[in-house]
């Protein structure tokens, strides 16, 4: 399995990459069907708030899913969009 993670608008911090592989090392612990992930980091306009995004995209056989969410932090973002890749990966799970 490859994780990519991008940074877009900055440069991102060692203790966020850190966070995010612990995050998906998690996911594909429960999901072992997962091939690829890519997670992509992109900050907004700096002086708004909820102004962080994160966008993963998980391929698995047969589907590729994708969840986007804005929050006030990078790692909240994170959580958001896991959490609501988590339910389509139950969903196809089911299906299978």
């Amino acid at each position: 399995m490859e994780i990519k993670i991008k940074a877009i608008h900055f440069d991102i911090a060692d203790k966020l990459v850190a966070f995010t592989n612990k995050k998906i090392d998690k996911l594909t612990r429960r999901f072992e069907f997962i091939s690829d992930v890519e997670v992509a980091y992109t900050l907004e306009k700096p002086e708004a708030a909820l102004n962080k995004t994160a966008g993963v995209t998980i391929a698995a056989p047969g589907v590729n899913l994708f969840a986007s969410k804005t929050a006030d932090t990078f790692e909240e973002a994170l959580d958001n969009a896991l959490d609501g890749l988590e339910k389509q990966l139950d969903k196809h799970k089911e299906r299978k």
